[in-house]
């Protein structure tokens, strides 16, 4: 029975993770800033500690960390550029921290254009107009790649507020693209890669009630998923769509 511990658990993917923890019967301890916007039941079951993200001490957050198996960070965006860079080396650096015996499985947010689009290990941050928004993905990877510690750097496309499509339908990837380019895209600049990379992004918008269950089924220690980028897709034929007006982000805190 792993103990888990969340940032980010009044955002829309934590409070998923959040929920799905205790439904599993396993002992949840979260970190927020506002505890007004926790689901009930989480503030009734779980170990609540207040801690802003934007200005906690390393100590603070590598003490919240200590002595759980794993650690969940759904916090930030990544729109908001250094600031997501900031927040997740801190976290990391919190983790390196402990001593390598305390140290949690941890599990950290990307996108799907973190991943390699083809053989030459090309990356959807790489294209133009990609790059201008998502680069603190790159920069969250490479700080990862730095440390030695226990991660999985989880890469959907956009998720949604929707009903759970079930984790065995998924299709899951470990460093490559779940909804793979055709083959010949390999041989175009990336300009021309662009469209084909956006007409693969309706295939991996995924519910937030899935990603949250990909998450926790790879707790364990040093298994298939550690220190790997994970994609993630809807089954084959299947397609998503984002309402941008229902699914906006959540600052989580």
């Amino acid at each position: 029975m792993p103990s888990i511990a969340v940032l980010g658990a009044t955002g829309n993917l934590g409070r998923h993770v959040a929920s799905q923890t205790l439904e599993n019967g396993w002992p949840l301890s979260v970190a927020v800033r506002n505890r007004g916007r926790l689901s009930p039941e989480v503030s009734a079951r779980a170990q609540v500690t207040d801690l802003d993200l934007a200005s906690v001490a390393t100590a603070q957050l590598a003490s919240f960390a200590a002595g759980h198996d794993v650690l969940v960070s759904c916090a930030g965006l990544v729109t908001e550029g250094e600031a997501f860079v900031r927040l997740v080396d801190t976290v990391v650096t919190a983790l390196e921290s402990l001593r390598a015996e305390e140290r949690p499985v941890c599990w950290f947010l990307a996108g799907a254009a973190l991943l390699p689009l083809d053989a030459a290990g090309r990356l959807g941050v790489d294209l133009p107009r990609v790059r201008d928004t998502y680069w603190p993905h790159r920069r969250n990877f490479e700080r990862l790649q730095r440390s030695e510690l226990d991660w999985r750097l989880l890469c959907p496309g956009p998720m949604v507020e929707q009903p759970a499509v079930g984790l065995p339908r998924l299709r899951v990837s470990v460093d490559s693209l779940p909804a793979p380019l055709p083959a010949f895209a390999r041989l175009l600049p990336a300009p021309l890669v662009l469209p084909l990379f956006a007409m693969k992004i309706p295939e991996m918008i995924i519910p937030y009630a899935d990603a949250a269950s990909l998450i926790l089924a790879n707790v364990k220690r040093g298994d298939s998923m550690s220190r790997h980028r994970v994609g993630v897709a809807l089954p084959v034929g299947m397609k998503g769509k984002k309402n941008v007006w229902a699914a906006q982000p959540r600052r989580a805190g």
